[in-house]
């Protein structure tokens, strides 16, 4: 089997899967009990929290554990929206953000805020400039993510971040979920206010993730009830996946800049073996590209629907994607190639790959030998 859809959820690390399992056993205590299976657990919480914060960087801000992407990015929107509303309503994001920030967007301008979206260039990058110019008044938030989930760009959220130090009262949130791992995340140093992650992208359990905030941000809760996570996200932790997630973010941190080198040795060989390949296009940041994060690559064959390629390589047990997983099952073209200026044709026959550490070479190679096959194949057939 080829597994080449990391971007959509990865193989937990076996040592990941231990340390679940043995927190699920011995420490099972509620961390807000006071007895001493509750102190325990506890005590172990807090640990979790510090591993985290040391894999952002020796982040100082507030860690805040939640179910997951999805919930940490409509935390941080809906959380500043709704509390600092008195100061504005008007909020800026790009227009090729993941579902789980686009479309609380959406919900949002439902309830009386106005939504800049930001255009994207060819390779689905924001321009900095348009962050500033896109700037009103009453701007209370800026939403950009990290790297791009289907183009695999990546933003240049440093630069955003320099921008927005001359705005104090606008927050910064960046939804990192698909840069961690990768990339170096450190929002403290990118000047971020609020930064999302998910576990499972990034050989954790699913189910659990974090915000990160700094400190000194008030949030109107999600979730309201026993004031767990400072009050900012209650009901009770899932200790064995937060002590889990803390193992992951270890582990990827320790190793980032090998797996980091691996993945892009990986991602150039596959970018020059599609270059020439008879009728496929390149999506996003190509080959070198100091844009391109290492672990995606965006291709097309258009004519042939991705869904038929996909299943044709399933047969093969080699496993990819057409886009997000959140939004792959929509049978209209991508609204993040659309915007990065892809014609219907183009973002209809769409394919990604996304890789980890754990690909090789030696699966990169026989993936390549089965689009050799497939791809005429399917060629003959539509042209019947």
């Amino acid at each position: 089997m080829i597994y080449f859809d990391n971007s959509a959820t990865s193989a937990p690390y076996p040592e990941v899967l231990k340390v679940y399992q043995d927190v699920a056993q011995k420490y099972f205590g509620n961390p807000s009990s006071l007895h001493s299976l509750g102190t325990s657990a506890a005590k172990l919480l807090n640990q979790s929290r510090h591993v985290a914060s040391e894999a952002l960087g020796g982040a100082t801000g507030d860690i805040i554990f939640t179910s997951g992407g999805t919930e940490s990015n409509n935390m941080a929107i809906k959380g500043i929206a709704l509390q600092y509303s008195s100061r504005g309503k008007h909020i800026i994001m790009s227009s090729v953000e993941h579902a789980s920030v686009y479309e609380t967007g959406k919900q949002l301008e439902g309830l009386g805020f106005r939504i800049t979206y930001l255009p994207v260039d060819s390779t689905g990058r924001v321009d900095p400039a348009d962050v500033e110019q896109a700037m009103q008044d009453d701007t209370i938030l800026v939403s950009v993510m990290y790297v791009n989930s289907e183009l695999g760009t990546i933003q240049p959220v440093a630069e955003i971040g320099s921008i927005l130090a001359r705005f104090p009262k606008v927050f910064f949130h960046v939804d990192a979920v698909q840069g961690f791992g990768k990339l170096p995340v450190e929002p403290a140093r990118w000047g971020v206010d609020l930064l999302s992650l998910s576990a499972h992208k990034f050989h954790g359990p699913r189910g659990i993730g974090l915000l990160y905030m700094r400190k000194g941000i008030v949030l109107s809760p999600l979730l309201s009830g026993g004031g767990q996570e400072d009050g900012k996200r209650s009901g009770t932790e899932n200790l064995p996946a937060i002590v889990a997630m803390a193992k992951a973010m270890r582990m990827q941190h320790q190793s980032l800049a090998a797996n980091r080198k691996h993945m892009t040795t990986i991602r150039t060989f596959l970018i020059e073996q599609l270059e020439s390949f008879p009728g496929c296009l390149i999506n996003g940041p190509g080959k070198g590209s100091p844009n391109a994060a290492p672990h995606i690559v965006n291709f097309s064959f258009p004519g042939l629907k991705s869904e038929v390629v996909v299943h044709a390589l399933e047969e093969k047990e080699i496993y990819l994607s057409t886009r997000s997983a959140c939004s792959s099952r929509q049978s209209k073209p991508s609204r993040v190639l659309l915007a990065a200026g892809l014609d219907e044709a183009r973002a209809s026959s769409a394919l990604r790959v996304s890789l980890s550490e754990d690909n090789t070479m030696v699966q990169a190679k026989a993936f390549i030998s089965a689009l050799n096959e497939v791809i005429p194949n399917l060629a003959k057939i539509m042209r019947v």
